[in-house]
């Protein structure tokens, strides 16, 4: 690998990592959203919340913000990165405090302490976000709050 692969990569790892401190560690998504490229697509699997423009992605950032739970803290697990993609696996742990829309939608708080995973992949393009895709393990945390996994009623 050369050097100029390697600053790129160690470029891409800042940007995503100034994206995801800005949203998880200070709140503040008009700085994350400074970092995404106009035509941004964002998606969170399986509930497909989310959106494509900057306008919808940063109107669903600040919902999910805005919905954050009580304690809500990530550990990465692991990283992969290439010279236009970062791959974080990670497990966020919180109190069930409320609605998570964006990845529980319908289901009330159960207040109990959760851990799911997730796996959290985004590609830059011109030194901004252009595409983020995170998949949940949803099922593993319903499990977790004892309500019903995905396609039963409660956990959709």
């Amino acid at each position: 690998m050369t050097p100029a692969m390697q600053t790129l990569m160690r470029d891409i790892a800042r940007t995503w990592d100034d994206v995801v401190a800005g949203l998880h560690d200070r709140r503040d998504t008009t700085a994350a959203a400074a970092l995404l490229a106009a035509d941004v697509s964002w998606t969170e699997l399986p509930t497909g919340a989310g959106g494509t423009g900057h306008g919808p992605v940063l109107a669903h950032l600040d919902a999910v913000v805005a919905a954050l739970p009580a304690g809500w803290a990530r550990t990465r697990v692991s990283r992969t990165l290439d010279v236009r993609r970062v791959a974080d696996e990670l497990r966020f742990s919180f109190v069930h405090d409320r609605e998570l829309p964006w990845l529980l939608p319908g289901v009330p708080a159960t207040h109990r302490p959760a851990q799911v995973a997730a796996v959290q992949l985004a590609r830059v393009r011109q030194g901004r976000i252009d595409e983020v895709r995170i998949l949940w393990d949803v099922a593993g945390l319903c499990g977790a709050l004892g309500i019903p996994g995905p396609g039963e009623p409660s956990c959709r």
